[in-house]
């Protein structure tokens, strides 16, 4: 009781953040493929003829913001609640209050839920039937992919809208403005930021305008604080060392990124590839992770255009298991470079989906009697009899079926040694042709 005593009389301050939330469309800044004047979002929202949504993207670009300008906007009661603090009972209790409002009052109920990814699959069964019947207006916040994390029952009751990443220039005018504005911002002390600290500022928020602004914030205050008002670089890494990297293991990003990379190496981009996995190798992601890609793609990328791919990768994974990190990056760096710049056929992996395709929907082949085991029943069955050892004949190769109703499913590629490859099989054709 002390502590509440002695403090009574403090006024909170607003962070930064909320105080610059945008009042009108006007302030908004970034995701002009839905805020512009004339979409259909923005139209929707000024007529008021709001529906369930589903607002994804990554954090700091605007989807807490255009909540609440939505609650401005609309004549609906508007509710916010975050997923992580409420159960099963909550949510019941919510339902059971929003029911008795738009009994009463017959007014539309807005919920926001933001970070909706945490509500499991039970509480979202529990909303589920509000949000078919109308009752409630569902505004659901994540910065996961929702076709991952949401009920595809809720899903197909919504909308999904997609928030990107803010640009380099959307921050600069955010930071901007900020520095300018004199009731709300810092204009009234006429700071001077350096080019070179803007820079970092960008850098380092990665399209978060949230981040952007708390870095801004700490700073300035701690110039207020010393009567100093000029923003440079020095000062600023006093304060945020090292821009740091919004990668997570179990988030979009992680996945976004590894597919990034597996693309580059795929497209025989090196140094892409390189960039993608020091971004990933930055983060703490764990090399055997990227190296078992890596051994997927020799096969499925190189395949036999470059058999030495898969032999590479393959003893790569013993190399870093045997030297550990921080060296291990150069053994990946070795196997990146080379897979990338290898030649690449995707023919033996196309091979065996068509042969499973041929199981599926062909025609049933039964094993011939000569292809059959016959070190047990030869003599009894005749399994086996009549089987051509293909190293008696010449070149090792000799016609035989092994395969009833023949179909192909290997093409190999002109490219790399798969183009020998290719000639062999089709010098064997002709040889089987001449002697039909």
């Amino acid at each position: 009781m002390n502590f509440f005593d002695e403090t009574k009389n403090l006024i909170l301050e607003k962070p930064l953040a909320l105080k610059f939330l945008p009042e009108d469309f006007s302030d908004f800044v970034g995701q002009e493929h839905i805020i512009s004047n004339g979409k259909i979002f923005r139209t929707l929202i000024e007529q008021d003829k709001l529906f369930s949504v589903i607002l994804f993207g990554p954090s700091g670009t605007g989807k807490t913001s255009i909540t609440k300008l939505i609650s401005k906007k609309t004549k609906s009661k508007v509710l916010e609640y975050n997923s992580t603090l409420i159960g099963v009972p909550e949510l019941k209790e919510i339902i059971k209050e929003v029911r008795h409002y738009r009994t009463i009052f017959n007014k539309r109920i807005i919920i926001v839920l933001d970070e909706i990814h945490h509500f499991n699959r039970y509480q979202q069964d529990v909303l589920l039937p509000e949000v078919e019947n109308g009752n409630i207006v569902l505004f659901g916040i994540t910065t996961e992919n929702p076709y991952y994390y949401v009920n595809q029952a809720l899903i197909s009751r919504s909308v999904v809208i997609e928030f990107k990443k803010l640009s380099l220039e959307n921050i600069k005018t955010i930071i901007t403005k900020i520095l300018a504005d004199k009731e709300k911002g810092f204009g009234k002390y006429n700071l001077n930021i350096e080019d070179d600290a803007m820079e970092y500022i960008l850098k380092y928020s990665d399209g978060d305008a949230r981040k952007a602004i708390n870095l801004l914030e700490v700073v300035t205050t701690y110039l207020l604080s010393t009567n100093n008002k000029n923003i440079t670089l020095e000062i600023i890494k006093q304060c945020f060392p090292k821009v740091s990297l919004k990668y997570d293991k179990s988030s979009d990003a992680h996945y976004d990124t590894i597919s990034a990379f597996i693309k580059s190496v795929r497209g025989s981009d090196p140094d892409a590839a390189l960039y993608w996995m020091a971004k990933m190798l930055s983060s703490g992601e764990d090399p055997r992770f990227i190296l078992r890609r890596l051994i997927i793609l020799a096969s499925e990328d190189i395949g036999n255009a470059d058999p030495t791919a898969l032999i590479l990768a393959t003893s790569g994974l013993t190399a870093i298991e045997f030297v550990g990190m921080p060296e291990a990056k150069i053994i990946l760096s070795q196997i990146v470079t080379y897979l990338s710049c290898a030649p690449k056929s995707n023919a033996s992996y196309m091979a065996i989906f068509n042969a499973e395709k041929e199981v599926k929907e062909g025609n049933v082949r039964e094993v011939s009697e000569h292809l059959k085991d016959g070190s047990r029943d030869a003599k009894t069955l005749g399994h086996g009899n009549g089987y051509l050892y293909p190293h008696d004949f010449m070149d090792g190769f000799v016609e035989q079926e092994y395969l009833p109703q023949h179909k192909r499913f290997y093409f190999p590629k002109e490219i790399g040694f798969e183009k020998e490859i290719k000639q062999r099989l089709e010098k064997w054709q002709e040889i089987l042709n001449k002697k039909k």
